[in-house]
């Protein structure tokens, strides 16, 4: 394969969208598109700037000009698309949950190790150049030992009674939605910072609305639209997370303050440009720029000076542009994998498990993804 990745995408939304702008940046070129129908893919060529429309994902999948298969279908779909593209040999981004069953995201993540394919998820808050920045701290000592982790994870967008999607329902979206969407997010962003792993949880989930329009009507809610977990690790922390789609006003709010002997770092995912750092003297807001961190993965991960903030899309492009460079041989650090999807689904059934039974649940901890490895700084 040449320097330039050919990409298929499946799925024509809002993923699609972020997808081949990455793509694009990255250097890539998107090949093919794929939706539900081929007058969907048609139309989607045209907005993504595709060089042709695939009759349908399978096709896709099958075409000797795509090299790496960008799976942004709805959840239920994923685990087979998955499947199909690492038997045809093609590199794999699947957005999480990458399977919607703890048993199929073994597999998948099985198969991609043994096949020794490029396969990820885009866990792409790793890619905030403050994260990247924290993450180095932490791996200093900087902060001493990190003891408590806590954060939440808030949106609105399902803040109408009348608003809804495929996600609200479980047969597409899976068994947990605020916490399997959104909650999986945060958890695998503390682990990745911290290089601790949640050892055992208990989670209590709620619901705003009882009921959201389906099927020409009014439909029964079953997936949540909220979560409180509280974790320890197998470093000896404790911690907690609050998940929302239902929280007026925050449209995107991924915050976490994790706190050591020395210093806690906090982060706001809707504010990136800054990285809070504390300290009982005072308290330093770091302005992100490649001029003002100091590590050098927040550098490296910092495209533009301080004062000019790096965003949601910046942070998908770098992601991307580090999944090409796996697929070109490469072992960029901190690339999310099917690993990391596998653990993000088995800490989605630890918590339905918990709301369900109203009782701690343990969660794996063997098979840690190789970003834990130990380092020397």
């Amino acid at each position: 394969m040449g320097a330039a990745c050919r990409s298929g995408i499946i799925g024509t939304g809002f993923m699609g969208e972020v997808h081949a702008h990455a793509v694009r940046a990255a250097g890539g070129t998107v090949s093919s598109v794929a939706g539900r129908t081929p007058a969907s893919a048609e139309r989607a060529a045209l907005i993504l700037g595709a060089l042709h429309a695939a009759a349908s994902p399978e096709s896709l999948i099958d075409r000797d000009d795509v090299d790496v298969v960008h799976i942004c279908t709805p959840n239920a779909t994923h685990a087979a698309y998955a499947k199909r593209a690492l038997a045809a040999g093609k590199a794999v981004v699947c957005e999480k949950p990458l399977a919607t069953s703890v048993e199929d995201a073994v597999e998948l993540a099985d198969v991609a190790q043994r096949h020794g394919s490029v396969a990820s998820v885009p866990f792409v808050y790793r890619f905030y150049p403050a994260v990247r920045e924290a993450r180095d701290l932490v791996r200093r000592g900087a902060a001493g030992r990190l003891w408590l982790l806590h954060g939440s994870y808030l949106q609105d967008w399902l803040a109408s009674p009348q608003t809804t999607n495929w996600r609200v329902d479980p047969a597409s979206g899976g068994s947990s939605r605020a916490f399997g969407d959104i909650g999986v997010h945060w958890c695998d962003l503390m682990e990745f910072v911290t290089g601790q792993r949640i050892t055992r949880l208990v989670a209590s989930t709620s619901r705003a609305f009882a009921d959201r329009p389906g099927n020409g009507g009014s439909a029964p809610v079953t997936t949540e639209d909220g979560a409180s977990v509280l974790f320890e690790t197998d470093q000896g922390a404790t911690g907690s997370v609050v998940v929302s789609q239902v929280t007026p006003g925050r449209k995107n709010r991924l915050w976490f303050s994790f706190d050591g002997t020395d210093a806690s770092l906090s982060f706001d995912q809707e504010q990136p440009d800054t990285l809070w750092l504390g300290r009982t003297a005072a308290s330093t807001r770091v302005a992100v720029g490649a001029d003002t961190l100091t590590t050098d993965a927040g550098r490296r991960y910092a495209r533009l000076p301080a004062g000019h903030p790096q965003g949601y899309q910046d942070s998908f492009n770098a992601f991307v542009a580090d999944v090409y460079d796996a697929v070109r041989g490469h072992a960029p650090d901190g690339l999310p994998t099917f690993a990391d999807g596998l653990r993000a689904a088995q800490l989605t059934q630890a918590l339905v498990t918990s709301a369900r039974e109203g009782t701690w649940v343990a969660t794996p901890v063997q098979d840690a993804p190789a970003h834990r490895a130990p380092i020397t700084i």
